[in-house]
């Protein structure tokens, strides 16, 4: 019963690392000239410009649900 219990807060404490990763890191797609993640798209050309990446209601709705399930896991 406790290795298990160790299992499970092991998965729990992945699952947590994982989110603030996903939600913090940048760069989620990259090619040559493009780079794109989660809050702005970047273009890497002859100057480097990036623009916000909330102009989707979709992807609004995945940066509220990313910002509501960090908070969530901190309580």
């Amino acid at each position: 019963m406790l290795l298990l219990l160790l299992g499970i807060i092991v998965l729990h404490v992945t699952v947590l690392v994982l989110l603030f990763v996903s939600t913090i890191v940048s760069q989620w797609l990259v090619s040559d000239e493009h780079a794109a993640d989660l809050w702005q798209n970047c273009t890497t050309g002859p100057s480097f410009h990036c623009v916000a990446s909330s102009s989707n209601e979709w992807l609004q709705s995945v940066q509220a649900m990313m910002i509501l399930s960090v908070i969530f896991s901190v309580l």
